[in-house]
């Protein structure tokens, strides 16, 4: 998405913040709310700006990015009208989520998977270079990588092969999707391809593979996915991780690195060859599918735009599998609520 689109999808969401919760003057009632991720949202607005064009007797969306943990947080906190109808997600919903739902009314709530996005680690054109490994990438971010003391202050530190420059990566807060993508899908696999140390608790494990460095070899950009482009266009030896979307929005700046020899392309996070591909979500408020008007619209505006060549792939969306994209496009229809035994 270009800068004028995002410069226009920020301005519907803060004219629809405005109208959240009170009558539209032309009749069409409360605004739909959808917060939560990062990645999801520049796909989110399109939506969102598409129904508005189609459905103009609706109020405007607001589309928030305040983070997956924190969308389905709020999504969760309740079932008024005021509250969000959709959480926009770049993981799936936890059980301890789904349990908090069902405490505070949200009872029956769809899950939609709207694509397919990959977290990509990316420098600036003409910039660092390397094959990583999801055991490099461990070994260079982990706060204590296998339980030991973190030592490494150059790549060249974890491998030898690899450049003698400082590791420094700007990547998201522990609060993104993306985050937690990157804790599940590479810093997971990477500790345990390694020496762990025996007898560990799953709490230690889950620690000691997961905690990320806090010394300034990983930066916390917050929910800023464009200021990591920013910053490591500004520094050819800097390292970015966000998702794919962003890397293929900003081709001419910036490039994707390789993981297990692999390039982070469409084609690749298609096939699940790239191992940082993941499926995205949305998460819908069944309850408020006919109670906040335009929400059934907007969900099938979603399923409209998802497909290979719409108008989501134009921005960096990767297509589900088609049984995939019909069984989701059913759920758009049909609604098929979240039970526990699907968390199993």
């Amino acid at each position: 998405m270009n800068t004028n689109i995002r410069i226009a999808a920020v301005a519907v969401s803060t004219i629809a913040l405005a109208a959240c919760g009170s009558s539209d003057s032309s009749g069409g009632g409360t605004a739909i709310r959808a917060v939560g991720s990062s990645t999801v949202y520049p796909f989110a607005t399109v939506v969102a700006e598409t129904f508005s064009r189609n459905y103009p007797e609706f109020p405007a969306p607001l589309v928030e990015s305040i983070g997956t943990g924190g969308g389905i947080g709020e999504f969760c906190s309740g079932a008024g009208p005021d509250s969000p109808s959709i959480a926009n997600a770049s993981r799936r919903m936890k059980l301890s989520e789904f349990e908090t739902c069902q405490a505070n009314g949200v009872t029956e709530v769809t899950e939609l998977q709207v694509g397919l996005d990959g977290i990509a680690f990316a420098s600036a054109q003409g910039g660092i270079d390397m094959n990583l490994t999801p055991q490099i990438v461990y070994e260079a971010l982990a706060a204590n990588p296998y339980g030991g003391e973190q030592t490494a202050t150059n790549w060249s530190d974890v491998d030898p092969s690899l450049p003698d420059l400082p590791i420094l990566v700007y990547g998201p807060p522990s609060t993104s999707g993306t985050r937690d993508a990157l804790k599940e899908l590479i810093l997971e696999v990477g500790c345990e391809a390694g020496p762990l140390p025996e007898g560990l608790s799953d709490e230690e494990q889950d620690r000691i593979c997961t905690e990320v460095r806090s010394d300034g070899g990983y930066v916390d950009q917050g929910e800023q996915d464009n200021l990591i482009v920013q910053k490591i266009e500004s520094n050819s030896d800097a390292i970015g991780v966000f998702g794919y979307s962003y890397l293929e929005e900003n081709a001419d700046r910036v490039h994707g690195l390789r993981v297990n020899g692999v390039e982070p392309t469409y084609e690749n996070i298609s096939s699940f060859q790239y191992p940082g591909a993941r499926p995205l979500f949305i998460y819908v408020k069944d309850a408020h599918v006919d109670a906040i008007a335009g929400l059934r619209e907007f969900l099938g505006t979603w399923a409209e735009s998802w497909g290979v060549g719409g108008p989501l792939a134009e921005i960096g969306l990767v297509a589900s599998p088609e049984d995939v994209m019909a069984r989701n496009a059913t759920a758009v229809v049909e609604l098929q609520p979240l039970t526990a035994a699907d968390f199993e």
